[in-house]
């Protein structure tokens, strides 16, 4: 018998509750698990964890909205966060930039059609000694220069390649 999505959603925030404890100081935790592993935190999300956790929606929605990495709208499997500080900028961050868009072909704020990459703006990273910084998704890349886009982006495809190779190799 095929889950549905809504199925599996609604298993992963039990599971995620129960593990991390059906109480607001669980919310982020809670709503950080969905975003990594649906590449998004839908309104059916939301009322989902407001029931398991017993707060009011209007609750979650405002923590979704308020941090910047909890996203209503699907972003792509890699998010890529160009980090746009002043000292970024010094370091040569709008060259980065430019071959970020080039290699993607895409705008900051975008996906990729295939919804593989979303490109977006980070205020601050915290690596103003190591700029240019980027991070895509959780690793942190520092003093990136124009020529390590493109490794960094094809490491992402090889990256998404294997797993890709892996679930198909698990299903058969």
């Amino acid at each position: 018998m095929l889950i549905t999505e809504h199925e599996r959603l609604k298993q992963d925030i039990a599971i995620w509750s129960e593990g991390l404890g059906r109480r607001r100081s669980s919310l982020l935790p809670i709503l950080q698990a969905i975003q990594r592993k649906y590449h998004r935190v839908s309104n059916l999300a939301m009322q989902m964890v407001a029931d398991a956790l017993g707060i009011h929606p209007s609750e979650v929605h405002s923590v979704v909205s308020f941090y910047a990495f909890l996203d209503e709208r699907p972003t792509g499997r890699f998010v890529l966060r160009l980090c746009r500080t002043v000292s970024c900028h010094m370091a040569g961050k709008a060259r980065v930039a430019q071959q970020l868009r080039n290699d993607l072909q895409i705008q900051f704020g975008e996906t990729t059609p295939d919804g593989d990459f979303t490109l977006e703006w980070a205020n601050c990273l915290g690596m103003c000694d190591q700029g240019p910084a980027l991070l895509v998704n959780d690793e942190v890349h520092t003093k990136v220069t124009p020529a390590d886009v493109h490794h960094i982006i094809e490491s992402c495809r090889r990256t998404f390649g294997l797993h890709a190779r892996i679930a198909r190799e698990a299903r058969t």
